[in-house]
């Protein structure tokens, strides 16, 4: 799972985003690994709860993501992210990407009815 990780680079660039832990009270969770498990979910559209162990448990993911996206954490986490990327050229703006996905409707789905109301239509006129 190495290749979905963020790299020490990007890290770099989002470690001062998070405050310093306090040096009382209950330790913090490690802020890399549940943004790394984040962007898993987001990455690969997969549930919450199907997060795996190594990042950690999906419920605290899922409370930092909500957290992080309400104050506007993860939006400057996002622009960061993007401004490195865009500067290693990776990002292509012209890029357009459309689903070729298919799904079969039911004939009467179209407005043409059925074979039987056809049948009637046309001895009618």
């Amino acid at each position: 799972m190495a290749r979905l990780l963020l790299t020490d680079e990007d890290w770099a660039l989002l470690a001062d985003v998070f405050p310093a832990p306090a040096a009382t009270g209950r330790p913090r969770c490690n802020p890399r690994r549940v943004l790394d498990g984040i962007l898993w979910v987001l990455r690969t559209g997969s549930p919450w709860r199907d997060l795996p162990e190594e990042f950690g448990t999906w419920k605290t993911a899922w409370r930092m993501f909500d957290k992080w996206n309400s104050d506007g954490t993860f939006d400057t986490i996002l622009r960061r992210l993007q401004g490195s990327f865009a500067t290693a050229g990776a990002i292509d703006k012209r890029l357009w990407c459309i689903d070729g996905t298919t799904v079969r409707a039911a004939r009467c789905a179209g407005g043409g009815g059925k074979k039987a109301m056809r049948r009637s239509l046309a001895t009618t006129r």
